[in-house]
């Protein structure tokens, strides 16, 4: 597990791209038979991945959290990005197929993941944010997650919601989880875009095609920088930061938040024509 300090605005613009990458980018989040973590102290939140092929893989207990298990003062969201798989939690097995999502709660002391085929191995992408309270583990398919189906192809940004994690889904202390899928011929997401001076969020961009890419934006709203990021790579982006992105095709991203409250609907909106 590797960790990631805060920045603050005056910082941030003052770096070059190379600055800018180590800082906020995650470039590496799968790999076989690996559990990836990176410790962000924005709202101390772990993100990471783990692609298990041909076998199981535990997702272990780092040093740094100097806890007696993973869970042990924390939760975590699980969303599959990838071919079909199961996570194993405390001898209870949930099993995910592609954008299908777990929630488990603090205290959960046992977790694994498998792939049903090593052809086509799963990708769970994870979330952790310490949590105060336990709250049953729970799976929900894309389906249970009444999708909902925004935007228009005029403004390049029609797009589907999947809301798995928040007040009136899954329960949890802090954590907040979705995923928005782009339709074909949409590449913009989160635009007009926002802040959340009350929470941090991560985001993970995933089917993304073949040698095409997202430009991301972030910075506050009158001195904004970008990032070029490709398929299954994730920004860390901080409370006083925009996030917003446009694809050279149509893409996919999980968004997770941590921070004061779950309400989906705490921004603050920009005006477009205060961007810089």
């Amino acid at each position: 597990m590797t960790s990631r300090y805060e920045t603050s605005p005056r910082e941030f613009e003052r770096m070059n791209t190379t600055e800018m990458r180590a800082e906020f980018l995650v470039p590496s989040l799968f790999k076989e038979n690996q559990v990836l973590l990176t410790y962000t102290h924005y709202d101390r939140m772990v993100t990471g991945g783990v692609m298990p092929v041909g076998r199981a893989v535990e997702l272990g207990n780092p040093e740094d959290l100097k806890a007696n298990f993973f869970l042990e003062r924390r939760e975590l969201g699980i969303i599959n990005i990838g071919g079909a798989g199961t996570v194993v939690a405390d001898g209870v097995t949930f099993e995910l197929e592609k954008l299908g999502c777990v929630y488990l709660g603090k205290g959960t002391q046992s977790v694994s993941f498998s792939s049903d085929g090593a052809g086509s191995p799963a990708k769970f992408f994870l979330l952790s944010t310490p949590a105060h309270k336990e709250y049953p583990n729970t799976l929900y398919t894309k389906e249970q997650a009444l999708p909902v189906t925004l935007g228009d192809s005029e403004t390049s940004n029609c797009r589907t919601i999947y809301k798995y994690i928040h007040n009136d889904g899954i329960m949890s202390c802090r954590l907040v989880m979705g995923l928005t899928v782009l339709q074909t011929g949409s590449v913009w997401n989160t635009m007009p875009p926002h802040t959340h001076d009350r929470r941090s969020e991560i985001y993970c961009y995933f089917d993304v095609p073949e040698n095409q890419g997202v430009m991301h934006f972030m910075g506050k709203p009158d001195e904004t920088r970008h990032l070029w990021v490709q398929n299954e790579q994730a920004i860390i982006s901080p409370p006083w930061s925009i996030h917003a992105g446009s694809g050279t095709a149509n893409y996919s991203f999980i968004w997770a938040m941590a921070g004061e409250n779950k309400d989906f609907t705490d921004m603050d909106h920009v005006n477009l024509n205060f961007l810089r």
